[in-house]
């Protein structure tokens, strides 16, 4: 059966970052427990998708931005997938087109993002009701970091294995944020592991540190931070990621970048995620931009193939 062609529709997916992450525990299956801050940037992927598409079609992905970005097991791909399953009914395959600006294996949850606009995409092109908690369902089952992006939140306090997402307002006025991405990559299942292994060995294995300020990071953003505020905390939130031990001893190298890029812009940076992208904090999107021209004339050797990146927080709910 063949069915009408697929009006073409497009959305932004942005980029995230954990102002602080705590590792609160590991569940039995091994998934572990978080609580972190999300904040959503104004740096995104664009993900568009259009027909025809027959019903004896697979789906279909395109990639430009990131030549290297593998194809096979892509969360966009995985997403369609998924929500066709889920409908039990034999939908056309969909023709995606992804431009990539969101470095890759990065901490930013660009394949999270993409994967939350393929489902959005998915279910207008097939015509199907948006079913909020079934989305959200199916989104956790993608990914971690997928249940946020599908909340449409500008930011989050995210708790469990990423599924509870509970709404923050974004920073007002927004912050700028400066975005160093070694070159580089670190494995999320290492970076765990790792840390189960340097937890294990701990005197005190059942408390993170992080959650203090992640709590308080929280209740700032209720009570109305701004760029401001949250520039003047950088100095706490440098430390409250309880992943960068683990980050930095997988990685020799992403500490002494880090120190390096402290140095060369003269405040605290922070890790976002499991890393590597390292994150320095400004009252305003202007502020972020001059640092990154700082930075570009003192670029230290440790940094010469990073990626720069200039954004903002964003306010904006969801996508467009």
């Amino acid at each position: 059966m063949t069915r009408r062609p697929l009006t073409a529709a497009w959305r932004e997916a942005p980029a995230k970052v954990n102002l602080a992450l705590a590792v609160t525990g590991r569940r039995a299956d091994g998934y572990h427990l978080l609580r972190s801050v999300f904040v959503r940037l104004t740096l995104h992927d664009h993900l568009e998708v259009q027909g025809p598409a027959r019903a004896d079609e697979p789906d279909w992905l395109e990639v430009v931005g990131d030549p290297g970005l593998p194809l096979a097991g892509n969360l966009v791909l995985r997403a369609a997938a998924a929500l066709r399953e889920a409908s039990g009914l034999p939908m056309p395959g969909l023709r995606y087109r992804l431009e990539k600006h969101i470095p890759s294996a990065a901490g930013l949850a660009g394949g999270s993002s993409d994967a939350a606009a393929a489902l959005e995409l998915a279910a207008t092109a097939w015509g199907l009701p948006r079913d909020e908690s079934g989305m959200l369902a199916l989104a956790a089952r993608i990914g971690a970091d997928v249940p946020f992006f599908m909340a449409r939140h500008p930011a989050a306090l995210v708790r469990d294995i990423g599924v509870a997402v509970d709404p923050l307002p974004a920073p007002s006025p927004a912050a700028g944020v400066l975005l160093v991405t070694p070159a580089g990559r670190l494995s999320t299942a290492a970076v765990f592991a790792e840390h189960d292994r340097q937890t294990a060995l701990s005197d005190d294995p059942g408390r993170s540190p992080a959650v203090a300020t992640v709590d308080e990071l929280a209740d700032a953003l209720r009570d109305g931070l701004g760029g401001e505020g949250l520039a003047a905390m950088a100095e706490r939130l440098r430390d409250a990621n309880d992943l960068w031990p683990a980050a930095a001893s997988l990685t020799a190298e992403l500490a002494t970048a880090r120190a390096d890029l402290e140095q060369a812009l003269g405040g605290p940076c922070l890790m976002t995620g499991s890393g590597p992208t390292l994150v320095a904090v400004y009252p305003s999107p202007q502020a972020a931009t001059d640092a990154a021209a700082i930075l570009e004339r003192r670029r230290p050797a440790t940094l010469r193939d990073a990626i720069v990146i200039a954004s903002a927080t964003s306010s904006r709910e969801g996508s467009s």
